[in-house]
This record gives structure tokens, sequence and C-alpha cells, in this order.
């Protein structure tokens, strides 16, 4: 929350100038809070989103670090760059734990669209020192901060899958058509390991995330996520013939009331959405429905889509 490329600023959230002294920004705390209350007819979302925006500028001491970080009139906000610090979680140095097989390059389809976007929006013969620098990433257009944000979402999920150990085998940036196919026409992320064998779509709304009937809904929604998601899965596993065993769609942490929320069978697939933090623990144990994988299938499996699969 608030360090995404499509989120609101918590100034936003609490409907209030960056600039504002400290008693009109209690006052729009508080004012804010009686909007959204739950109890009251609020969005109970909405809601913990004004609490954690007010626990990041509540106080002299957080507002004047949030306000560095995000470059309110200070020049040493972070980097959205793919080699900024705060996008790779801590890791420790004498880890040699074995990882999973890791096929394609997340998110990198959408880095290198967003970089060309980013030149064509600022201009041609414009020198564009850090095209990931966060007062430049907000002043640009929806789409250009879209496309960063799926690209960053990628990422993050490729780092956890990777960590799950040896017994896994992730295919990133897969095209659900042949070879010219458009990119956006891919899964971000198809995992085979003991649990079954999924399909996970990484996503970042920018705020909340809404369910209804199976589907990702909201103004801010773009088209049909969930659907689309199937759809494609259905392609890859003709293509391959596989049967995958559920589809995951996975969201930033702040952005979901509960950590894993199994929506039961849509469209014929059991699917889950599920917080950044827990897609591990989702993808050791497995989701309601889908059926284990183990032996001599692992590796038939594996061999069918190593064989079948078309990156973007």
């Amino acid at each position: 929350m608030f360090d995404s490329p499509l989120s609101a600023s918590a100034y936003d959230v609490l409907a209030v100038d960056p600039a504002a002294d400290d008693e009109s920004l209690r006052r729009a705390y508080r004012l804010r809070l009686r909007e959204t209350h739950p109890d009251t007819g609020g969005d109970a979302a909405v809601f913990v989103q004004v609490q954690r925006a007010w626990e990041l500028v509540g106080t002299v001491e957080a507002r004047a670090a949030y306000d560095r970080g995000h470059g309110f009139g200070a020049a040493s906000a972070p980097s959205f760059s793919p080699d900024a610090p705060a996008w790779r979680p801590p890791r420790a140095s004498a880890d040699t734990r074995p990882r999973a097989r890791s096929h394609g390059h997340p998110g990198g389809w959408r880095r290198e669209r967003y970089l060309t976007l980013m030149r064509e929006w600022v201009g041609r013969g414009v020198d564009l020192e850090d095209p990931y620098d966060p007062a430049l990433v907000r002043s640009a257009p929806r789409h250009l901060r879209r496309m960063l944000a799926d690209a960053l979402a990628e990422e993050a999920s490729a780092r956890i899958v990777a960590d799950l150990g040896m017994g896994y085998t992730v295919w990133h940036d897969v095209l659900a058509v042949g070879r010219g196919a458009d990119p956006d026409a891919k899964i971000d992320h198809i995992v085979l390991g003991p649990s079954g064998l999924y399909a996970i779509l990484s996503e970042d709304l920018g705020g909340p995330a809404r369910l209804r009937r199976g589907e990702l809904t909201g103004n801010d929604v773009p088209g049909t996520p969930i659907a689309d998601l199937l759809a494609r899965v259905r392609i890859v596993a003709r293509a391959a013939g596989v049967r995958f065993g559920g589809a995951i769609v996975v969201l930033p942490d702040d952005d979901v009331l509960q950590p894993i929320d199994e929506l039961g069978r849509v469209r014929g697939m059991p699917v889950a959405v599920v917080s950044r933090s827990a897609l591990s623990t989702v993808l050791r144990r497995g989701i309601s429905g889908v059926r284990a994988v183990g032996g001599n299938e692992v590796f038939d499996v594996r061999t069918r889509l190593q064989q079948t699969v078309r990156f973007a």
C-alpha cells in the first residue's frame, strides 16, 4: 500500500493536501474514519486504508520519513528500478538452499514496454535520467503506471516462488497462444509442485480489491482478470496436454481483507485470491479441490510444459 505506482498517497486517502498543517491532517483523519467506518455504512477495505495512512503520517517523525521516501519536496526518494533494494525482500547471505527451477523472465516484457512508453511520453530529445523516479512515475498517465505496477507485482511473486525449493518448477510470462501473439494474452506464472499445477495472476490494482460472482470488480479493474486467466489456462492446457489443478490471483497484502479467500470453482476450476505474503503457504499446502501431483507425473507434466510453452 502506498508503494505501488498505482496507489494513492497517504494524503490522497486522507483527502488532505500534503502541505496541510498537523491539526488539519488530524481533522481530515477523523472525518475519513467516520465516513468509511463499516458500522455507518462505509467500506471496510477503505477504512483499513485510512488507518494505515494515519500510521504513516500521523506523527511528526513518521510524516517526515514518509515525505522523504515518497518525494514530497525531497530528492532522496527510492526508485521503482529493478535494482532498488525496497523491492527485494531481505535474504540471509548464508542461505544456500536449492531454489525452484525457473524459466522465463518475470515482468520483463512489461518493464521493456514501460521504458519504451515512458520515453515516448517524456518526448524525444529529453534526457531521461531515471525512468523510475517516484515523482516522474506519479505524474505519468495511468496506463504507464499500471504497466510498471504489473511488472513489479510479477517480480515480487517470482521471488516468493523461487524460495519454495527444488521441488517446484515455475514458468514466467507464458503466452497463451502461438508465437507472435499479443504479449498481454499470457499467464504471469505457471507453478508445478507437490500440491498441484497452478496458473497465477499477479495483480496490483492500486487499492482494495473487491470480488463479485467470482470476478475482481471496480472502476480501476481492467476487464475481467479472472475470466481471462481461466480462458488462457484452457489454451495452454490443451496445447501441452496437461490438466491444471487451480488458479491463484495474488494481490498486495494491504489490498485484501483476508490473506486467503478461496472462491470455490469458477468456470469449473478452483480459484483462490491471496495476499502476496500468503502465496508461499498456499502453494505448499494447495487449495481445496486441487489434486496433488507426485511421482512420475511431476516429471511428465514438467516435460510436456517445457516442450510447449512460449514466452512473451
